[in-house]
C-alpha cells in the first residue's frame, strides 16, 4: 500500500455570508458568519428548509453566493475559479453520487486524473484509499457502483472525496439513505478516517443524534440559517441556549450524552473464542475450560459468526452447520455508548461483540458496563441539578438582600 501523506485540515471563515434568490424577498441564507477550526467537525443542524445545505454548498461554490466572503486557510476563494476551488475541497452527498458507467476504481480516481497525476499514483492512492475506507483493494477495485451495497457506496463516495487529498470535506447528509445499523457503521468508520486524517469537515444533518456523535462543535440553525447556538455537543445537551435549541435536544439529555462517550473509552472484555475450522470436540473443550455458557464463534477472517451455547452443542450431533445464534449486531471501537446499548438490546443477551475495522473480533461489551456508565451520567446529571438550584437560590436570596437596602447601600426605614 502507498505511504499515507496525507495533509490535515484548513481554516475556514464565513463572513456576511448571503444567498438570494430571484423572485423571494427574503433571502435563503442571510448573513451567515462563523469560523471553523483547521482539522475540526462541524455539523450544520436544522429545520428542513432552513438553508443548511445551501450554506454548505457555498463553502465549495456550488451554488454561487450573493454577497459575503469565503477565505479558506486565510486565502479568499469567493472570486477564484470555482474549478479550482473544488479541487480542493472534497464533497460527499447521499446516495454517494457514484458515475454508474465508471469502476469503483475510476470513480475514486476521476479528480487525480483530472488534477495531472500520473497513473501509477493514482492507482497507488486508490489502492491506499479502499483499503482506508475499509474495502479489499483486490476485491472492490473493479466493481461497478451498481454491484455495491448501500454502504459500500458510501465508502467509495468518502474515498472518492478523499481522492486528491484536499484539506476539506463537505458533507451533504451522506449517510441519510442507508439503513440504521449501517448508518452507524459508516458513522463510526468516519470517525476513526478523521482521527487519522485530521481533515477540516462540515457536515449537514437533520438528525440531532448524529450531530452529538459526529461534531467537534454543532451550529444549531433557524430559518435563513441564522445561527441558534454555535458550540460543542456536551455544551448544547446541558446548556441550551434557548426554547427552539431545547426542541432539538429533546427529552433524555442524559441519554444523548452516551453519544459523547465511546465504546473505546470503557471496558472491553475477552470472550472465549474459537474457529469454523476447530474441530467439535475441540470447540466442547475450549467452551468447559472457559467456564461460561456460551462461546463466540469466529468465521475464516477472525469476524464474529456465531453464538454457541453449551445446549447448542449437545444437539449439534457431529455438525455445527445448523447449530447457535448468527451474529447480527457488532460495535467498533469508535461506536458510541448508545450504539452499544441499542446493540445489546436488541441481541437481548446482554453483550455485543467489538470488532476492528475489517469486521475483525477484538472483544466484547456487556450490560454491565454500559449501565454503570448510564447511571455515571445520570448522578452527574443530578449533582449539576443540585448545583444549579442552589445557585439560584443564592441568586434570589442576593436580589433580595439588594431591594431591602436603599439606593445608597443602606437598609430602608
Amino acid at each position: 500500500m502507498a505511504e499515507n501523506t496525507a495533509t490535515g485540515g484548513a481554516t475556514i471563515e464565513l463572513e456576511n455570508l448571503t444567498k438570494r434568490y430571484p423572485g423571494n424577498p427574503a433571502p435563503s441564507v442571510d448573513n451567515v458568519s462563523m469560523e471553523i477550526g483547521a482539522g475540526e467537525t462541524v455539523i450544520f443542524v436544522g429545520p428542513s428548509g432552513c438553508g443548511k445545505s445551501t450554506t454548505l454548498k457555498m463553502i465549495n461554490r456550488l451554488i454561487e453566493p450573493t454577497s459575503g466572503r469565503i477565505r479558506i486557510n486565510g486565502e479568499d476563494v469567493t472570486d477564484i475559479d470555482p474549478v479550482r476551488l473544488r479541487r480542493k475541497v472534497g464533497y460527499a452527498i447521499q446516495s454517494a453520487g457514484l458515475f454508474p458507467h465508471m469502476t469503483v476504481a475510476q470513480n475514486i480516481g476521476l479528480v487525480p486524473k483530472m488534477a495531472g497525476w500520473s497513473k501509477a499514483r493514482i492507482r497507488d492512492r486508490v489502492e491506499e484509499l479502499l483499503d482506508l475506507v475499509g474495502l479489499d483493494p483486490a476485491e472492490f477495485h473493479g466493481r461497478y457502483p451498481r454491484q455495491l451495497s448501500g454502504g459500500q457506496q458510501q465508502r467509495v463516495g468518502v474515498a472518492r472525496a478523499l481522492a486528491a487529498d484536499p484539506p476539506v470535506l463537505l458533507m451533504d447528509e451522506p449517510f441519510g439513505a442507508v439503513d440504521p445499523i449501517t448508518r452507524d457503521h459508516l458513522q463510526d468508520e468516519l470517525i476513526r478516517l478523521q482521527h487519522e486524517l485530521h481533515k477540516t469537515i462540515v457536515f449537514v444533518t437533520h438528525d440531532f443524534d448524529e450531530a452529538i456523535k459526529l461534531g467537534d462543535r454543532i451550529a444549531v440553525l433557524r430559518e435563513r440559517s441564522h445561527i441558534a447556538q454555535f458550540d460543542t455537543p456536551e455544551a448544547i445537551l446541558t446548556n441550551p441556549a434557548d426554547d427552539f435549541v431545547s426542541g432539538f435536544v429533546g427529552a433524555g439529555a442524559a441519554l444523548k450524552r452516551l453519544n459523547l462517550t465511546r465504546v473505546r473509552d470503557v471496558e472491553i472484555t475477552e470472550y472465549p473464542t474459537v474457529t469454523v475450522d476447530d474441530p467439535l470436540q475441540d470447540i466442547f473443550d475450549r467452551l468447559r475450560r472457559s467456564g461460561t455458557n456460551e462461546i463466540l464463534m469466529l468465521d475464516k477472517r477472525g469476524r464474529p459468526y456465531k453464538w454457541l451455547r453449551r445446549g447448542d452443542l449437545m444437539r449439534a450431533k457431529g455438525s455445527l452447520a445448523r447449530a447457535g445464534t448468527l451474529v447480527h449486531d457488532t460495535v467498533t471501537r469508535e461506536a458510541t455508548l448508545r450504539d452499544a446499548l441499542e446493540a445489546v438490546l436488541t441481541d437481548n443477551a446482554g453483550r455485543v461483540a467489538v470488532t476492528g475495522r475489517r469486521g475483525e473480533y477484538t472483544g466484547v461489551v456487556d450490560m454491565e458496563t454500559l449501565m454503570n456508565s448510564v447511571h455515571e451520567l445520570l448522578e452527574a446529571d443530578r449533582l449539576d441539578a443540585i448545583e444549579h438550584q442552589h445557585e439560584l437560590e443564592e441568586a434570589r436570596e442576593e436580589l433580595t438582600h439588594t431591594e431591602q437596602e436603599g439606593p445608597g447601600g443602606e437598609a430602608r426605614a
